[in-house]
């Protein structure tokens, strides 16, 4: 643009702050502009600036108004300043648009008698529909003309948006039509320009998302799937022809609307919710779409359909195609998982904004728009099955059916009605600025400021529409918690929120979506727990939305809130309880973690609810260590007055120990948060062994205190040690582990050898005595069938004695199970003189003599044959099945047996440390001891989910549906990963441990069978 050589705004310095005063951020650039030639006699008229004033960029809208008049043909520049200034509608609709569309300012450029189009608004009607667009766009033949027309139809959306003739809501829906008419004017030019295509098929368009259910942005991909058919009267066999025509054709449309030309583009044209996604044909007929619906579809493409529209093509095909789909969307809830479906892809899209982005998104983020969206859609499908009332496509006509049919409480529904009208209000005026898409909350002074000004805030618009979004965000964000529990507990709890209450069938069928077998009971736990005017009614009432929330999120719902029940009626009337609650954010979802996940931990808190307290702080949830427990154990048992009492004191430590040791496990304590999924399972097994075997090692010592001050007081005439073996001597005890020990004892000096004798075998039958005694703790069972002769040997043996008999009579296999015996508790002199007594044994000097080595694969051969549970699978037994714990450890200790003498990294009890050793000693290469340690990691974490779930330990997967879905979501499945498939094969997760065992058992045979 050409300007005057002397700015005449520039020798009037007080003209600036009458400028700045009405909203221009750049008073002397103003000042310039409004005396340019272009707008005389227009720049000197208080009519004009009063009007730039009230847009949302005063600056943006006088620099675009000046480019407009500059373009305009000769003579009609002073019509359009006549016009401007005689005119108060166009004056509002151009400047309007002008202030807060640069986009759609540098399209009037462009296309400079196009504000003409803004003329006709007084007699044309002011809510048009897909015909009135459609006959807008008649005349475009060709891209470019196209996208002309959009502009010039799009212009006049704008301006009725801008000056507030129409709300979100018209607006969104206007945008959606605009959308259909140019898909159907995209598919008449497409067909023009191929006519055989055209003719060979019939081809129905069907809008989805946004543009389906009339509720479009500004800028936004449009969803689309393609049905076709053969033409009528086609011969028979036709339907590959029509299919391939179809594509060409339904191709060519999507490029004439995504496709950049000399005019911009319009938005590109998304066809990925079509069945198999990108990676499926772009076209299918109708039969092809409902045999993958039938079959092989996943939940969130029924809740895509919907939305889904026939906006294009053939009429009768995209209406037969609606009415086919239609009632698979109505049954989706029937699905097995359907919440946690839903609810999980919810989380992936919130997982998948980049981390500096998230508290800006005003779309995907926490409390953003999808919030809101998903929600209702949820509510929609779980509720619409049996309520046609709910078949909307429309957010909040959805919304207000929800409302009126009291699935959601009306106060909920009118404040995400408000929330989700202006995040979307903000959506458009975002997009609006330069026709990109965006869903980002702007940083920049100028953009919240222009944003804020659009929005009808002046007074301070930065900080204003900064305060609003956030409330809007909060009030998203905690609502989307309690939208779907809230009016269940009203149900339950005869609270009134002036609007219709949720009834008992409706009630039935949210908790029956939620996962609750047995939704009666479910209601009956709520009603107990919600109902009633008392502060723990009223803590929670506000709890059980998350709690609730959580529980559906696992794999037993029904158990979840059956817990957390029983806790609330032990320690309802507890202060501290209900505080740490209502306090600690991490302690409700914790606890609601621990609760669902199986039997174990909710056996073990229903014990001792105060345990409950563990579950707040961070720290709550740590090991406690060796050295601490031992000291609390070993004081609890000298306050005792009998040695019943002791041992029971020292169960006890047991029990809570068990405890916190299982939700640390479960809610993920043990696993490094920075790990990526599916690593730091070893670290998190590695940590639960160490915790599980100082539990135990601590209530042995206590208990071996509770036998001696029981009759000897606070010395035996005998040193007397407890040598841990197997599992527990590694460290690698899982939940549901026996202790197996070995008893050594050494008579003091000048103690009588016989009396000696007698104490120490009198000490080992009391120990394990007391710890037998009938209790409501979980067991400590003891197992000595590793000492020298097995039962039938001697209980306990002095030194001595083991010395001489390791020199005569000890066999390999002897040898091999010294390889993880590790002193525990008692006499430590001893325990350490015992193991400088087993180092040359099961560290032989020489290795294995061959025949050594025979043998201990002859034993192995037999096990497997042997002791395998007769009806057992070979390819899921943790233990001894195939690529199983024992396969692995007998090929790892075979290793310390031969090369431990020379290698001393392999002189440890721990398998995963020896198999680390051995590789780094060149024994084994990095791939297979990779194998190895994957899959002791996964039949160790198996062998523990199932303790956890069950309550009591085996050794193969459960069959039980419910236990084998715990089981899954214990090591990190999805849900639905345990189900049975169609094919009749296992699940994801049994599949994955059958492959990872088949691959360790290869290298097993390798190592252990045909090593030389």
């Amino acid at each position: 643009m050409t300007a005057p050589a002397t700015p005449p705004g520039a020798r009037r310095p007080g003209r600036f702050g009458q400028l700045a005063r009405r909203g221009f951020t750049d008073p002397r650039a103003a000042g310039v502009l409004l005396d340019h030639e272009a707008l005389r006699p227009a720049g000197d008229d208080g009519v004009l600036l009063d009007a730039l004033a009230a847009t949302a960029d005063p600056d943006l809208a006088l620099a675009a108004l000046t480019r407009l008049a500059e373009a305009q043909p000769d003579g009609d520049r002073a019509v359009l300043l006549d016009t401007l200034l005689a005119a108060k509608p166009l004056r509002d609709r151009l400047l309007a648009v002008l202030g807060a569309s640069e986009a759609l300012g540098d399209h009037l450029a462009r296309h400079p008698v196009e504000w003409r189009t803004l003329t006709a608004f007084d007699t044309a009607d002011l809510h048009p529909g897909i015909e009135e667009f459609t006959a807008a766009l008649a005349d475009a033949d060709d891209p470019d003309s196209l996208r002309v027309g959009y502009r010039r139809a799009l212009l006049t959306i704008a301006a009725r948006d801008m000056t507030g003739t129409t709300g979100f809501a018209d607006t969104a829906a206007e945008l959606a039509d605009l959308a259909t008419a140019t898909l159907r004017a995209a598919l008449r030019i497409a067909a023009a320009e191929a006519p055989a295509d055209a003719a060979g098929c019939r081809l129905a368009v069907i809008g989805m998302g946004k543009c389906g259910g009339r509720e479009l942005n500004y800028v936004s991909d449009v969803d689309v799937i393609f049905v076709a058919e053969p033409p009528e009267g086609a011969a028979e066999g036709a339907e590959a022809a029509a299919l391939r025509a179809a594509t060409r054709l339904a191709s060519r449309m999507m490029r004439i609307c995504s496709d950049t030309t000399a005019e911009g583009t319009i938005w590109p044209v998304d066809a990925n919710l079509r069945p198999e996604g990108r990676n499926g044909p772009l076209v299918r007929t109708l039969a092809s779409h409902l045999a993958y619906y039938d079959r092989w579809a996943k939940t969130w493409e029924f809740q895509a359909l919907l939305k889904a529209r026939p906006v294009a093509g053939d009429e009768d095909l995209g209406r037969r195609y609606a009415r086919a789909v239609a009632p698979l969307v109505w049954q989706a809830a029937d699905r097995d998982n359907f919440v946690p479906d839903v609810q999980r892809m919810r989380r992936r899209v919130e997982e998948s904004i980049p981390a500096d982005r998230v508290e800006r998104e005003l779309k995907l983020g926490p409390g953003g728009l999808r919030d809101v969206e998903f929600a209702v859609q949820l509510l929609q499908l779980v509720h619409g099955r049996t309520d046609p009332a709910l078949r909307h496509a429309t957010t909040l006509d959805a919304l207000a059916a929800l409302a009126d049919g009291g699935y959601i409480g009306r106060k909920d529904a009118a404040t995400l009605h408000d929330s989700y009208r202006f995040l979307r209000t903000v959506e458009h005026r975002l997009q609006l600025y330069r026709l990109r898409r965006t869903h980002l909350m702007p940083e920049d002074e100028p953009d919240l400021r222009r944003l804020g000004r659009s929005l009808g805030l002046t007074a301070d618009p930065v900080a204003e529409v900064t305060a609003a979004w956030r409330r809007h965000t909060s009030a998203v964000r905690r609502l989307h918690e309690k939208l779907f529990y809230r009016p269940l507990l009203e149900a339950v709890a005869g609270l009134e929120d002036g609007g219709v209450r949720l009834g008992p069938e409706a009630a039935r069928e949210r908790l029956v979506a939620l996962g609750y077998a047995d939704p009666a009971a479910a209601l009956r736990h709520l009603a107990a727990l919600a109902s009633g005017v008392t502060r723990k009614a009223a803590i929670q009432r506000t709890l059980l939305p998350v709690l609730l929330d959580r529980f559906a999120d696992s794999a037993d719902p029904d158990a979840g809130l059956l817990g957390f029940r029983k806790v609330s009626d032990a320690l309802g009337t507890s202060p501290w309880y209900l505080r740490l609650l209502r306090d600690e954010g991490a302690a409700a979802e914790n606890l609601a973690r621990v609760l669902s996940a199986g039997r174990l931990a909710p056996d073990l808190l229903l014990r001792a609810p105060e345990a409950v307290a563990l579950l707040g702080a961070p720290e709550g949830l740590a090991p406690r260590g060796a050295t601490a427990l031992r000291q609390e154990v070993l004081a609890a048992v000298g306050r005792a007055a009998t040695p019943e009492d002791a041992v029971a004191a020292a169960r006890g430590v047991r029990r809570r120990e068990l405890f916190r040791t299982a939700a640390a496990d479960i809610v993920g304590a043990y696993r490094p948060t920075e790990a990526p999924p599916g690593e730091g399972q070893g670290p998190a097994l590695d940590l639960v062994g160490d915790a599980l075997t100082d539990i135990n090692a601590a209530t042995l010592a206590g208990a071996l205190r509770a036998a001696v001050q029981g009759r000897w007081g606070a010395e035996l005439p005998t040193r007397f040690a407890i040598i841990a073996m197997g599992r527990f001597g590694g460290h690698e005890l899982g939940y549901g582990s026996d202790a197996d020990v070995m008893f050594v004892h050494e008579p003091r000096e000048g103690a009588d050898r016989a009396e000696a004798d007698r104490a120490a075998f009198t000490v080992a039958n009391e120990l394990t005595r007391l710890l037998q005694l009938p209790s409501t703790d979980p067991p400590l069972l003891i197992d000595t069938t590793l000492r020298p002769e097995g039962r039938g040997g001697p209980l306990v043996r002095t030194l001595e004695n083991y010395a001489a008999y390791y020199r005569r009579w000890s066999l390999v296999w002897e040898s091999q199970a010294l390889l993880r015996a590790q002193p525990v508790a008692g006499d430590p002199d001893l325990g350490a003189r015992f193991t400088e007594l087993i180092d040359p044994l099961r560290y032989p000097r020489d290795g294995l003599a061959e025949r050594d080595v025979r043998e201990i694969r002859r034993l192995k051969a037999r096990m497997e044959a042997e002791r395998l549970p007769r009806g057992a699978d070979p390819t899921t037994h943790t233990k001894l099945g195939r690529g199983g714990l024992s396969d692995i450890e007998w090929t790892v200790q075979l290793l310390q047996l031969r090369h431990a003498a020379t290698v001393p990294g392999l002189r440890t009890t721990r398998t995963r440390r020896a198999l680390a050793a051995a590789e780094a000693a060149g024994l084994l290469n990095a791939e297979d001891a990779a194998v190895l340690d994957a899959a002791w990691i996964l039949a160790s974490r198996v062998r523990n989910a199932v303790m956890l779930v069950r309550g009591r330990p085996q050794d193969t997967f459960p069959t039980d549906p419910r236990e084998l879905a715990a089981v899954a979501r214990y090591l990190g499945y999805e849900p639905g990963a345990a189900r049975q498939q169609d094919t009749g094969s296992g699940g994801q997760m049994i599949d994955d441990y059958r492959r990872t065992t088949r691959r360790a058992r290869t290298v097993v045979e390798r190592l252990f069978y045909d090593g030389d």
